[in-house]
């Protein structure tokens, strides 16, 4: 087997060398790691892009489908005895007030720690303790 003539063997080398030898390595693999990152979140976010169309689709047609039975629920109303402008007003602040509590739901549980790559994170936390371990 041919040896590298650049680098001397492992017993003749210095701490010095040794020392930089680690942190080169260190260093690749924190880049590795970085890396991984990256292509894990581009992973998370092309599944959610790929997601937004049939969201969308659905959810313009459960819109229009959400303003025809509110309409018909004003008809019902209506034809309690109860007037038009009252019966379209009560309709719309019931609407309005549903529709904000479930935003305020929606958005309580929208975080940025879902589109953490947790995956790298646990793996980078690893190779700092073993980067800590092999420096002592």
């Amino acid at each position: 087997m041919p040896s590298d003539n650049s680098r001397p063997p492992e017993r003749d080398r210095s701490v010095g060398d040794l020392f930089g030898s680690v942190i080169g390595q260190i260093s690749t693999l924190f880049r590795k790691e970085v890396q991984l990152a990256r292509a894990e979140l581009g992973e998370k976010l092309g599944d959610a892009a790929g997601a937004v169309t049939p969201i969308a689709a659905g959810g313009g047609l459960l819109l229009g489908a959400l303003i025809l039975l509110l309409f018909a629920l004003v008809s019902l109303l209506v034809s309690f005895g109860i007037a038009t402008g009252w019966s379209q007003l009560i309709v719309g602040l019931v609407a309005a007030l549903l529709g904000y509590g479930l935003i305020r739901s929606g958005l309580s549980h929208l975080k940025a720690s879902n589109l953490v790559p947790n995956r790298t994170a646990t793996q980078l936390s690893r190779d700092a303790q073993v980067a800590k371990e092999q420096v002592q």
